[in-house]
């Protein structure tokens, strides 16, 4: 795939991507061999824990891991499992948790009890972090800021090599041979497609009085995750996140001027609810954009595309769009009022 040298990205620094997409990379074994041992001690179930964007990111991986074997996944509020414990949840599950800064309140909590009562938890974070410290299993995360792509090639090694394990992707190696080769690449060419793309969407959505967002299957953690977390938190921007399924229960009658309509587009087989509600859009008149990661090409094989959708998605939308959305609103990223600014 080639890379244009003729786009360039706002507030992004191109050899520091690359950079840590080979500190990634280069943690394959660690991840691939945690699996390994995580495998050999067997496990009765998945639980994906997170909160937040770490419960969104996972919502991919719940719904693929959940397509490719019979082994239950269940994902997981940090929040809601520390109040009302699963009983499926014991030590004989496997708890799989990741956190950027280490110190995520609600994980730590859960980290803590699950330890003292032997369930086992492997945390994808910095080794030297609060989590990083107080567990037995960590997949050292070179790269805690910055993209969410990075974090989930490298929660990829470990997730899939588990299925790859369990006799439910014989695939693994070639699949992961590609990904370590090509994905960084392949993904900074497909931000420099994009680029233009989400500099007009941000010019036309920056300034609705609240703007509704639709996905759906492997994408619906993704609609979430932009939405919440770089829309609401980030730009405090008003939105409303509503899976295509539920869109015309309800939400279809808060469609007028100045509320326009952002669909998100998978490839997997939700992607005719998805249809459906773009549909809808069009027989109304109303205003929307749609991202649709089909437009988007990797030299990965076909058969693996689908494991690669959600971090096409990602890497535009969570990653480009969010800065095409800061540079109309003139409204720093990085700026809170509340999150984490004092103790709550």
């Amino acid at each position: 795939m080639t890379v244009s040298e003729r786009v360039e990205l706002i507030k992004f620094d191109e050899p520091k991507y690359l950079e840590d997409g080979k500190a990634v990379v280069s943690q394959r074994k660690e991840a691939e061999d945690l699996a390994k041992v995580i495998h050999d001690q067997g496990y009765s179930n998945i639980f994906l824990l997170g909160i937040g964007g770490t419960e969104f990111e996972f919502g991919h991986y719940e719904y693929l891991l959940s397509r490719m074997s019979d082994v239950d996944v269940y994902s997981v509020n940090a929040a809601d499992v520390n109040t009302v414990r699963p009983k499926k949840l014991n030590k004989d599950s496997l708890v799989i948790t990741a956190s950027a800064s280490g110190d995520t309140v609600e994980i730590v909590q859960a980290a803590k009890w699950m330890k003292e009562e032997g369930i086992r938890v492997v945390a994808f974070t910095g080794r030297d972090s609060k989590l990083g410290k107080m567990l037995d299993y960590v997949v050292h995360a070179p790269v805690v800021t910055g993209f969410c792509e990075h974090s989930y090639v490298l929660q990829a090694y470990f997730m899939y090599k588990l299925m790859n394990l369990r006799g439910d992707f014989d695939a693994y190696d070639r699949f992961a041979d590609q990904l370590s080769e090509y994905i960084f690449e392949d993904l900074l060419a497909i931000k420099k497609k994009f680029e233009p793309i989400g500099m007009k969407m941000a010019s036309e959505l920056y300034d609705a009085e609240y703007t509704i967002f639709t996905g759906s299957g492997a994408l619906w953690g993704e609609t979430l995750l932009f939405s919440m977390c770089m829309l609401e938190e980030m730009q405090w921007i008003r939105c409303r996140p509503v899976n295509a399924a539920q869109f015309f229960h309800g939400t279809l009658e808060l469609i007028e001027d100045k509320v326009p309509v952002f669909i998100v587009k998978g490839e997997d087989e939700f992607r005719a609810q998805d249809n459906r509600v773009e549909e809808f859009c069009k027989k109304i008149n109303c205003q929307y954009v749609v991202f649709d990661a089909s437009e988007y090409a990797v030299r990965l094989d076909n058969e693996f595309r689908k494991f690669i959708v959600p971090m096409i998605t990602t890497a535009c939308i969570t990653g480009r769009l969010s800065r095409h959305y800061e540079a109309y609103t003139k409204h720093n990223l990085q700026y809170r009022r509340y999150y984490r600014q004092f103790k709550y």
